[in-house]
């Protein structure tokens, strides 16, 4: 009963909020001349290197906001920024279920996300994506993350469901509610977008455990 309340409090955001826009950085250029050299330094079905947080320079970028931009389809930087991060994500190396641009050094919102909630579980490109709306009923998660290898924590402070608003790869904005562990995904990678790694929500919920047994 909980459950179908909040789905329904999310749909009625859903319905009366999606018309909305978004204000982006609308230069002609999408990266920088430093991000563009990065980008075709390899080739185009080619890994990126991904950032680690034990790296200072590294961390600088990981814990750096990301920008918005306006999504173009006719933009070949970004299509091929966008094949490259793909193949980061899914190179035999890492294998993850999400990845964000901050994390191969690029500062854009831009992340790729593996949609368990749909057949054959895809993998699916989101720009400027930004969360409007999150459920109060949390989720318990086991989280890693491709910049923090060899680390696993089980996280309790995830929406179960959140409301989600981006543009897609042909520059149209969009709206959607997600649930469960892809809802997880989604908030991990957004995260990152503005310098957010999950070892920073498990700090604070080991400080507020504390913080609960003093009381």
């Amino acid at each position: 009963m909980i459950r179908s309340l909040i789905l329904l409090v999310l749909v009625l955001i859903l319905l009366t909020s999606c018309g909305s826009v978004k204000k982006v950085n609308k230069g002609f250029a999408i990266f920088s001349k430093q991000e563009t050299q990065l980008i075709l330094s390899g080739k185009i079905d080619e890994p990126m290197r991904v950032l680690l947080i034990s790296n200072p320079k590294d961390s600088v970028l990981l814990r750096s906001k990301s920008h918005s931009f306006k999504a173009n389809p006719t933009n070949k930087v970004l299509e091929y920024f966008t094949s490259r991060l793909y193949h980061t994500v899914r190179d035999s190396a890492t294998r993850g279920v999400g990845i964000a641009a901050p994390q191969v050094g690029i500062l854009k919102k831009i992340i790729w996300v593996q949609r368990f909630d749909k057949k054959e579980e895809p993998f699916e490109v989101y720009f400027n994506p930004e969360i409007k709306k999150y459920s109060e009923m949390k989720q318990e998660v086991m989280e890693a993350c491709l910049s923090i290898p060899n680390t696993r924590e089980m996280m309790n402070n995830r929406s179960y469901a959140i409301f989600l608003e981006y543009d897609d790869k042909r520059g149209n904005h969009k709206c959607e509610m997600i649930e469960a562990f892809t809802a997880v995904i989604f908030q991990h990678e957004i995260d990152h977008l503005d310098g957010i790694l999950f070892i920073d929500h498990l700090e604070k919920e080991t400080k507020e455990s504390i913080k609960h047994k003093l009381e």
